[in-house]
């Protein structure tokens, strides 16, 4: 078995989501980026595509992709119940972290402070985001599944609320990758105490996390919901 660089990274990904960590440890994009091909990523990263491709040849069969099959309202049922929930619990203590680490450490790490103003604003663009997928547009996919028929949202189409959570997407995405550049990937420096790895820890695992999320959503039920809701309303 071999895989084709042409291969776009969100089917890699939605083929065996263990691929996420090889893909991760190059730096490759299959979130926001989920619609380049293996190709075009790792030359726009300077990686060796053939390279990357034999990595991600993983031994053994993947567990069964339960949000993959699913419809849509379980789909986006799964993305609130494991990346929302995990987001509305982690955001809160994470900013505690930020806030102790940049206020004892922040003298000899100046770049703490950019740490801490990219995490606030990432937090401030995630928070209505959530709410608003969790209150307006998920609920919508459901009635558009079931009722099979068009949904229109308040001043908006289902169709255009997608698109603008998948812009807002690329924004807190950037936000996070802005950390991770700024911190050396997550590394903690020689003086850093526990809670500053704690905090580095912390963020690293949200990027990760993000990344799964937003592949979820913008690979998976996007797509799906677009193609549901254009031949409902032809």
């Amino acid at each position: 078995m071999t895989i084709s660089t042409s291969t776009l990274l969100g089917d890699l990904v939605s083929e065996d989501p263990r691929r996420t960590r090889v893909l991760e440890s190059y730096g490759l994009d299959y979130c926001c980026g989920g619609q380049r091909t293996l190709h075009e990523a790792a030359a726009a990263k300077g990686v060796d595509p053939d390279r990357v491709a034999a990595d991600l040849l993983l031994p053994g069969e993947a567990a069964p992709l339960r949000w993959e099959s699913s419809d849509l309202a379980g789909l986006a049922h799964d993305i609130v119940d494991t990346h929302h929930a995990y987001l509305w619990a982690e955001m809160p203590r994470l900013q505690a972290l930020v806030t102790k680490v940049v206020g004892v450490h922040g003298d000899r790490h100046p770049e703490l402070a950019q740490v801490g103003d990219l995490y606030a604003r990432a937090v401030a663009d995630l928070d209505p985001h959530l709410t608003r997928e969790e209150r307006v547009v998920f609920p919508a996919i459901t009635r558009l599944e079931r009722t099979q028929a068009p949904v229109r949202l308040a001043g908006t189409t289902l169709g255009d609320a997608v698109q603008k959570l998948i812009d807002e997407h690329d924004v807190v995405g950037e936000l996070l990758a802005q950390i991770d550049r700024i911190t050396d990937g997550y590394i903690t420096p020689a003086d850093g105490c526990a809670s500053y790895a704690a905090m580095l820890a912390g963020l690293q695992q949200m990027e990760q996390d993000l990344h799964l999320h937003v592949h979820k959503e913008n690979n998976v039920l996007f797509p799906k919901v677009v193609e549901l809701d254009r031949r409902v309303s032809a």
